[in-house]
């Protein structure tokens, strides 16, 4: 996590309608060559400010698209770090990316270092090789991860994926080396991995854990037969929010159904990042655009039970009860995306403010918070999106 300094006191004691206002005077200003970009996870007080909403690989996108159909000069990216780094590699060098708070992190992508991946690489590849085998790992990020480690797995012929590719991603994976033993490795979201290996009716599955290697066992607590066993070799990562959805939430949504048959039963609905025993146990599954589109397109008078973001499906259950379609989260736990809750609108301003130059002694635009990836990853790293863009489909990029 990066470190934040601390806002001027004045920040803290506008009201949120008064920092509202402010903001939307600075956008006015700053006009055309500002673009301000806000994740489905943000609250609402951000969002509406955003010029555009979306998932982080769609705002990068779109971020792109714009950049060279309008004179952008900065994009202020209402999301977390990894986020802001894809959008400052897919978007044109005169434009700054700029995180309103440095905080904002994921904890799932810190979850996956480089160094511990290149120790397990290389520890992996040992273990497999002294028992004969002579096949090939392909590395696979979910795009929930640092520049660093998209960076790793693209020198290495791998590819990112986002949570509705994933599945495009290891079948490309899989078939990448005709007439070669495959195996996938899946950074970090365990999760994700998991269940998308199941989908596919792959269940030869181990786990690599860099925090048991940093205790001193071998292989992340695998085993050599494990590994060789195993077709996709899942890294111990996970998503805090997520994580907080158990099978019992289904179970308990199942037995209300139960007692009440004047009802329509709910219809569960999770993120591929919850736990397999939970996917199982729902009726869908899918990426944020797929939630929000199957519920967007759901029947009157149907019941959604939603296993994501808190703050995501708040937002959806206010859209929805107007058509008559109930919406409501799967576990009633306060299950928000607490690093995206660092970007408030006290941030935002600040951020504005600088590039507006009123905090600058000769008035003259200034830029915090830059996000910027240094060339010799940015290469590394565009390798691997650059793969999972080609297998992805194409994100609306209509910002009217």
């Amino acid at each position: 996590m990066l470190w934040q300094p601390s806002l001027p006191e004045r920040y803290h004691k506008l009201s949120s309608s008064e920092l509202a206002e402010a903001i939307s005077q600075r956008r006015r200003e700053l006009g055309d060559r500002l673009f301000i970009l806000g994740h489905h996870y943000q609250t609402d007080d951000v969002l509406q400010h955003a010029d555009v909403t979306g998932d982080s690989l769609k705002l990068s996108q779109i971020a792109a698209k714009v950049a060279k159909d309008r004179p952008v000069e900065w994009v202020v990216f209402c999301g977390v770090h990894f986020m802001a780094e894809s959008a400052d590699m897919l978007t044109p060098e005169h434009v700054s990316v700029i995180l309103p708070d440095l905080s904002a992190g994921c904890s799932m992508a810190d979850m996956a270092q480089y160094d511990d991946t290149v120790q397990a690489w290389n520890d992996i590849h040992a273990a497999l090789a002294a028992q004969g085998w002579q096949g090939t790992i392909v590395p696979v990020t979910y795009v929930n991860s640092s520049a660093a480690i998209k960076a790793f797995v693209g020198s290495h012929g791998g590819a990112c994926c986002t949570s509705s590719n994933a599945g495009r991603v290891f079948d490309w994976a899989m078939e990448s080396h005709p007439g070669t033993d495959v195996k996938i490795l899946f950074l970090p979201d365990q999760h994700l991995g998991r269940n998308t290996a199941a989908a596919r009716g792959v269940l030869n599955t181990c786990l690599y854990d860099p925090k048991r290697t940093r205790r001193g066992e071998a292989l992340g607590g695998s085993t050599p037969e494990l590994l060789l066993n195993s077709k996709v070799i899942l890294w111990a990562g996970h998503c805090s929010v997520h994580k907080l959805f158990r099978p019992e939430h289904c179970d308990q949504i199942r037995a209300a159904d139960a007692r009440d048959a004047s009802a329509p039963h709910h219809t569960i609905l999770v993120h591929p990042e919850c736990a397999k025993e939970v996917v199982d146990k729902a009726d869908l599954n899918g990426s944020t655009e797929f939630i929000i589109n199957t519920i967007r397109a759901a029947k009157p008078g149907s019941r959604w039970a939603i296993g994501t973001e808190f703050h995501l499906v708040a937002r959806l259950a206010r859209e929805a009860s107007a058509r008559g379609v109930s919406v409501r989260i799967l576990s009633d736990c306060q299950c928000l995306c607490t690093t995206m809750f660092r970007i408030d609108q006290p941030h935002l301003l600040w951020v504005l403010d600088n590039l507006a130059g009123s905090l600058s002694k000769d008035g003259k635009p200034k830029i915090v918070n830059r996000i910027s990836v240094h060339p010799e990853v940015r290469k590394d790293a565009l390798l691997a999106l650059d793969r999972m863009l080609s297998l992805a489909v194409p994100a609306a990029v209509s910002v009217d």
